[in-house]
């Protein structure tokens, strides 16, 4: 059951569990689907076998899809159910019986609230017996879902998963709930069924596909129901993927058909028994020609006959009342008429309650339908347990308790059918007032939690022609998927809200609205479509305009944060500069030390990418010294990595640049000792993988393996593309390294494309010219100059200015290497030599302005690389006086960073050109 509450905080008395061990078939009026039931017994063995098993149920409305589960899942309870005895073709299984997990996909949430049946079907076994112990499996194997589940687990615990899920990616919960799967099942299989996934959202079509591929052993059944027609209507996600898992062979499609007339035959035969046989085969016929052998049809048709006494049994003896054509008058020829007949044969206070259930879903607490009806609770529960002892139109489905204290009984409507005809027979107005009413004591009842089902909130708000709080709810349905890393379905809600905004008059509070949808809307954009997009900009200038437009508001700075965290990353420093600037007297004048963190944070960044390597490490600084005055929980939310860790790590950079290599490295420890101490992975893998940049430009490649090795572990296991595509093109700098210039030429190679697909811009001059470094050294002259020329356009387009003393000293090295290509002792003429005064000439003055810029952004560690190369060059050249000077002026000015790799060669240099002089001296 899908009650109006999540399934984290129901306490159901009656979870669907598996009790005892034991496999048999199902009841014997299950007629005409003895080779699926046996095909479902076969699909369980090879489960219960470790062979992971996907196993999709098809069908039109009626035909037997629920009722064929059903009875499968009969035919594997216990001791004590209904026909425990096994069947006479199936041995007693000698495996523990299964877990059983049960959700249900829900028509009246559009899009479809994220992972919403597989919750449900979680929620039911965490909440059963032994239930501690899948509690216990998710804690460990899947934080990520556990963590939707509030309910569950103590407060404390709830803020430490919050803490260690932040940042998740879609990637991780997929795999996390892969894992947990795998692990729960190691010692007893679980059937996990999906029904009505025509109705699912996209994240649980995507779980099924993803966990359908997974080679690992699992004694996992899943059993998913839909209708074919809706899919294809709809253009349901489920279709696609679907089709992509049955080429692969990772599926099995049970694909109902009608019943054919030997088995409508069959069903009223024994229905009727031996005392009917005389008139049983003329009511078969009858019963076919009307129902075509839909099997919900023909059951309600033939229990219809019954109730209306047209069959009648008299003394143990079935017995028909007039003619067979006597039966035919009136029956309708469609389940849809036939059902609205049997509807209006109820009293119009039973259809009352039936149609206040339709509008709560196809499972309802009993007092959400009280609210709407405005009734009593214990008359209406008198009402709803009369239906339901008829077990005709509802079925008990256990109790529920509500926050605010509220214990109802829980109900569900035998077929979907009835659910879907019964909310179409409701008069428009008396539908509006009923939503608003339910979602009124719904949020009542969940008081300060009503964010947990504001999916169904937004519903009944939506449908209540309350669009104002309609739009508040969908704003939290947002944020909740987002959390869930469901962002199409975040993409949805908020989309719609901001539709629905249009319905509103213009006001102060509509643009607050609006602001607050956009703002939210920015990171499932980012996330779906990547930083290209131009909706990212759209929407983050549009939340800019808002706030213009507003005037003070606290929410001015969080837009202008999204504004310039876009044009940073898309490396449009100078539009994020001014962004960040405004940013920065926002902050200030708020006089909010979180905001100021975040401006200072932001502005160091864009000055460090800039070259400002001093202005960097001043607002880095004071960065830092905010956000030790603030709780670290306070400070996750405004950004994807904590400020802090940003802080100390983009510190260590401009320390390193700026010549202080020593300083830097301890900034690196203290920023990846603060992530590890937060547990929150997306900044450990920041802090690590800055960290072995760092020990890069240190040119340590051991310990640049170390921390890139650790860093790549938690970015896999966690899901995080950028970190990924980051570290493949970084290691190729370590393979260059160790002399394999190929495959470190392929791992940048790949590692740029993976940063593109992703929209990222930043850092991309760094990488160039890693790549440019190893065109050079395999003396791929022309390939390394052309990617020089589109590296100088791109620092020139976005002001990326770092890596621009590197860009002079390495357009020098190549200017260098085009001598090669013609060698003095192929032509004894004296032009060579002067083309090679010429290209020294050149590639000196490429030197010394790498020089100059280096100087200009106090970039010392670059100065000295620039140094070292321009004084190669003056020691071929025989300058070894010049080329000491130079050197020795630089390598005095450092006081740390003696053991790096530069500062070392320098050294061995300084004492070869200190060599060639005192030799030039004593001739």
């Amino acid at each position: 059951l899908r009650s109006t509450a999540p399934v984290s905080s129901f306490n159901f008395q009656a979870p669907s569990f598996l009790p005892a061990p034991s496999l048999q078939y199902p009841t014997p009026s299950l007629v005409g689907r003895e080779t699926e039931l046996t095909q479902f017994h076969q699909l369980l063995g090879k489960a219960l076998n470790g062979e992971r098993q996907i196993i999709f149920v098809t069908g039109e409305p009626g035909i037997g899809k629920t009722t064929l589960v059903d009875a499968f899942l009969s035919g594997i309870r216990g001791p004590g159910s209904a026909n425990s005895s096994p069947a006479p073709t199936e041995p007693r299984s000698p495996f523990p019986v299964p877990w059983l997990g049960r959700g249900q996909c829900l028509e009246q949430y559009g899009e479809g609230e994220p992972y919403l049946p597989v919750l449900e079907a979680l929620g039911q076994m965490c909440r059963g017996p032994d239930g501690r112990r899948v509690v216990s499996v998710l804690a460990q194997y899947a934080p990520t879902w556990l963590v939707q589940m509030p309910a569950l687990v103590s407060a404390e615990e709830v803020e430490a998963l919050q803490r260690k899920v932040a940042g998740a990616t879609r990637e991780r919960m997929l795999r996390e709930m892969a894992e947990a799967l795998e692990a729960v099942t190691v010692a007893r299989a679980l059937v996990l069924v999906l029904e009505d996934l025509h109705w699912s959202d996209h994240s649980t079509v995507e779980l099924l596909v993803y966990l359908a591929r997974r080679r690992a052993p699992a004694r996992l059944l899943v059993i998913g129901t839909y209708r074919p027609t809706e899919v294809v209507v709809r253009e349901h996600p489920l279709k696609g993927g679907k089709q992509e898992l049955h080429v692969h062979g990772q599926c099995v499609e049970l694909g109902l058909e009608l019943l054919t007339e030997e088995h409508v035959a069959e069903y009223v035969a024994e229905r009727f028994g031996a005392q009917g046989r005389a008139f049983t085969p003329e009511v078969a016929r009858l019963v076919y020609r009307r129902t075509d052998g839909n099997a919900l049809f023909m059951v309600n048709l033939v229990n219809e006959l019954i109730t209306q006494r047209m069959i009648v049994q008299r003394e143990g003896r079935w017995e028909l009342k007039g003619t067979v054509a006597d039966l035919e008058i009136g029956i309708p020829s469609s389940l849809r008429q036939f059902l609205e007949q049997q509807l209006d044969r109820l009293s119009p206070t039973e259809r009352e309650v039936l149609e206040a259930g339709s509008v709560v879903g196809i499972g309802f607490p009993a007092a959400a339908v009280g609210a709407a009806l405005d009734t009593e609770p214990r008359q209406l529960e008198e009402r709803c347990a009369a239906l339901a002892q008829r077990e005709h139109f509802l079925r008990h489905c256990g109790v529920m308790e509500w926050p605010d204290g509220t214990v109802s009984s829980c109900y569900r409507f035998t077929h979907a059918m009835y659910q879907e005809v019964l909310y179409r027979r409701i008069p428009a107005s008396r539908c509006v007032e009923w939503h608003r009413r339910i979602g009124e004591r719904e949020e009542h009842a969940y008081g300060a939690r009503a964010g947990e089902i504001a999916a169904e909130l937004a519903m009944h708000f939506e449908r209540g022609r309350d669009y104002p709080r309609a739009v508040s709810y969908l704003h939290q349905a947002g944020a909740n998927a987002i959390r869930r890393s469901a962002y199409q379905e975040a993409i949805h809600y908020l989309t719609k809200g901001l539709d629905l905004l249009l319905t509103l008059p213009e006001s102060h509070e509509r643009m607050n609205q609006e602001l607050r949808l956009r703002l939210a809307l920015g990171l499932p954009l980012v996330a779906t479509r990547g930083y290209t997009a131009p909706e990212i900009e759209q929407t983050y200038a549009r939340a800019h305009t808002l706030c213009q437009q507003i005037g003070e508001t606290p929410l001015l700075f969080s837009a202008l944060v999204g504004l310039w965290a876009f044009y940073l990353v898309r490396a449009r420093l100078r539009t994020a500069r001014d962004v960040a600037s405004q940013g920065l007297r926002v902050a200030e004048q708020e006089r909010n030390p979180a905001f100021q963190l975040e401006a200072h944070l932001g502005l160091g960044m864009i000055s460090c990418f800039s070259g400002e390597l001093s202005t960097a490490r001043a607002h880095l600084e004071r960065g830092i010294a905010f956000a030790r005055t603030i709780d670290p929980a306070h400070r996750l939310p405004a950004s994807v990595q904590d400020s802090e860790v940003g802080c100390l790590t983009y510190e260590a950079s401009a320390l390193w640049h700026l010549g202080y290599p020593d300083q830097a490295r301890a900034r690196s420890n203290e920023a990846v000792t603060l992530a590890h101490k937060l547990a929150h992975p997306f900044s450990e893998v920041f802090a690590l993988m800055q960290g072995a940049g760092l020990h890069m430009l240190r040119r340590d490649v051991a310990a640049f393996q170390r921390w890139f090795d650790e860093a790549m572990t938690i970015a896999h296991a966690q899901g995080f593309p950028l970190w990924v595509g980051l570290g493949t093109a970084i290691r190729g700098w370590a393979l260059m390294e160790q002399g394999n210039t190929d495959e470190g030429m392929t791992q940048i190679q790949q590692g740029l494309a993976i940063y593109q697909a992703i929209g990222t811009e930043l850092s991309k001059s760094f990488f160039m010219l890693l790549l440019a470094e190893i065109y050079r050294r395999t003396g791929q002259t022309d390939e390394g100059l052309a990617l020089l020329a589109d590296t100088r356009k791109f620092i020139d387009s976005t002001g990326e200015r770092l890596y621009e003393s590197e860009w002079y000293r390495m357009k020098g090295q190549f200017v260098l290497e085009s001598r090669v290509q013609s060698p003095e002792s192929e032509n004894p003429s004296p032009q060579p030599r002067t083309l090679s005064t010429q290209v020294e000439a050149e590639a000196e003055a490429c030197f010394l302005k790498a020089i100059d810029i280096a100087r200009q952004q106090q970039a010392k560690s670059l100065e000295l690389r620039a140094t070292l190369t321009l004084a190669r060059l003056s020691q071929q050249q025989g300058k070894l006086t010049a080329a000491r000077a130079g050197l020795a002026e630089i390598y005095d000015w450092f006081t740390e960073g003696f053991d790096t790799g530069d500062l070392q060669e320098a050294k061995t240099l300084l004492a070869e050109l200190s060599q060639g002089v005192i030799g030039r001296l004593s001739h």
